[in-house]
């Protein structure tokens, strides 16, 4: 008589065996609102966890100093919307952020590290305390922006480079002329591009393993 041991494994040459053993568990129809195994849903995540694509990525601070030339373009443009943005939005005077912000890095970065931080107060997944932190932040900032446009000497009209204090020991700066603003969008994209530029060529320089 054939051995029809459920738990028995079929050896080489055993004939097939049709049996199927009883289970205490009831029988389940895939009814399709499930995700399958395996399967993911918006952005990577496992499908039905809320994962979407859909959410802009988080912020990140923004270091001049590092970036490539691909992403100081991309940087430059979205922070100049942005500023224009806010000084409309709030009313802002050329006392506060000057047209040729761009030309004095203390207001760079201030400006970026205003944006960055507005970006996460923003943020669709922040809580309800974001914006008036935000709000906190950017009454803090406005004094200090009034501060540094004092200290660089640039106007609404006209504009000169930040003056900068030479230390014992160090070569001469010159301290470079003031110049009246005419175009302050034009001004804006041959500085950017000048810009990418230099980083270009740095790269570009470093790949070629000079020094």
């Amino acid at each position: 008589m054939a051995d029809t041991d459920p738990t028995h494994d079929p050896e080489p040459g055993d004939p097939d065996v049709d049996f199927e053993p009883e289970t205490d568990e009831p029988d389940i129809e895939d009814s399709g609102d499930g995700p399958d195994e395996g399967e993911t849903g918006e952005g990577g995540s496992p499908a039905g966890t809320g994962g979407s694509d859909d959410l802009p990525p988080v912020p990140r601070p923004i270091n001049w100093r590092t970036l490539s030339s691909d992403d100081a373009e991309h940087e430059w443009l979205d922070l100049n919307e942005w500023v224009n943005w806010l000084r409309h939005e709030f009313a802002l005077p050329a006392q506060i952020i000057p047209p040729m912000w761009h030309r004095h890095r203390e207001l760079v970065w201030e400006l970026s590290a205003l944006y960055t931080r507005w970006l996460g107060c923003y943020d669709p997944e922040q809580d309800a305390a974001g914006p008036i932190s935000f709000m906190t932040d950017f009454a803090a900032a406005r004094t200090r922006f009034r501060e540094w446009v004092q200290i660089a000497g640039t106007r609404l009209d006209r504009d000169r480079p930040s003056r900068q204090t030479v230390w014992p020991g160090e070569d001469p700066i010159s301290a470079g002329e003031e110049t009246p603003i005419t175009d302050r969008d034009e001004d804006f994209v041959d500085f950017v591009v000048e810009d990418v530029t230099r980083r270009a060529e740095a790269e570009a320089a470093f790949l070629r393993g000079e020094p």
